[in-house]
């Protein structure tokens, strides 16, 4: 495909990126590990209901703090950007994906109603430690730098992985070094974004030229910097990179890089986390957990069990 995008093109993964839901299947199950689903290949919008029938966890519901317990009501920060982890619907105010149902339904779960506001990735982790905010979503990896003033409750397995256009020579990348003398389009305050920075000076140890690194807030001018030959690859989430690449032409999922846990991200010392894994572990048992990553087809990303903090994989 040319590396000047073609108008349609351009607004297809414009949409996919910030007014779709993603990745719905009919049997993630029979899919190859990590596939995404028939639904969303075809660019279907997931519309079953997996959540308003979670009944209250007593148990987990007990571990709320007293306070808690009596308001019946959290604030949640949620970052809203690629499918399948929230995403807005075409009406352009519901949000939607895998991070929003496992929220909704941990709270239905703890019975509580959660107030929802939509916020930039890059703030809301700094808005938890200040109190703006009880609890935020946004794909937010555990990682140990982030585990020094953030508490985590692990809800999924997701991570780093690479995306280029079908003319690239890359192949796999297994080592940084490997992107050496390219343009690498990414989202501004992510673990991508750290991975890469932190990494830039091995290419000059090599005697290679460094890597440049662009950040985009927007999902879709990430996509439109690849199209149009502005970056070489992308690096991203390993389900936002499947899905994408399988709503535009042109460009191929190259391969994943690292796996990380996600979880629900805390203000650091929170009281709430044991009551949220205890919620987390609950939709496991019931079978809510698994409908949800179901519905977008992300089946390969489930946990064993929902850990608070767990050290970062590496």
């Amino acid at each position: 495909m040319p590396r000047t995008r073609h108008t349609a093109a351009f607004a297809l993964i414009t949409v996919a990126a910030l007014a779709l839901t993603a990745c719905g299947s009919d049997d993630p199950a029979a899919a190859p590990a990590g596939a995404v689903g028939t639904a969303a290949a075809k660019g279907k919008i997931p519309t079953q209901d997996v959540v308003s029938s979670v009944r209250k966890n007593q148990a987990a519901a007990a571990l709320l703090p007293a306070d808690v317990r009596a308001s019946g009501t959290l604030t949640i920060a949620s970052s809203v950007g690629s499918p399948p982890g929230a995403t807005y619907l075409p009406d352009g105010k519901t949000v939607a994906g895998t991070d929003i149902d496992i929220a909704d339904a941990a709270a239905r779960a703890l019975g509580l109603r959660l107030k929802r506001e939509t916020a930039a990735f890059e703030a809301i982790l700094p808005a938890l430690d200040s109190g703006k905010y009880n609890l935020g979503t946004g794909n937010f990896g555990v990682t140990d730098e982030r585990r020094r003033t953030i508490d985590f409750v692990t809800y999924l397995n997701d991570g780093q992985g690479f995306a280029v256009r079908d003319d690239s020579r890359l192949a796999k990348v297994t080592d940084l070094t490997q992107l050496c003398g390219l343009t690498v389009g990414t989202a501004a305050g992510t673990t991508f974004e750290a991975t890469l920075e932190e990494n830039r000076h091995r290419c000059a140890d090599a005697g290679k030229k460094p890597y440049d690194v662009k950040t985009y807030s927007d999902p879709g001018a990430i996509w439109a910097s690849l199209q149009q030959g502005r970056s070489d690859v992308v690096m991203s989430t390993i389900n936002g990179l499947r899905y994408a690449v399988g709503q535009q032409e042109g460009v191929r999922f190259l391969n994943e890089f690292k796996r990380l846990d996600v979880g629900f991200a805390f203000k650091k010392g929170t009281p709430l986390a044991p009551a949220f894994q205890a919620a987390v572990n609950g939709l496991k048992a019931d079978g809510t957990y698994d409908r949800i990553l179901k519905k977008w087809g992300i089946g390969a990303s489930a946990i064993e069990t929902s850990q608070i903090s767990p050290p970062e994989i590496k």
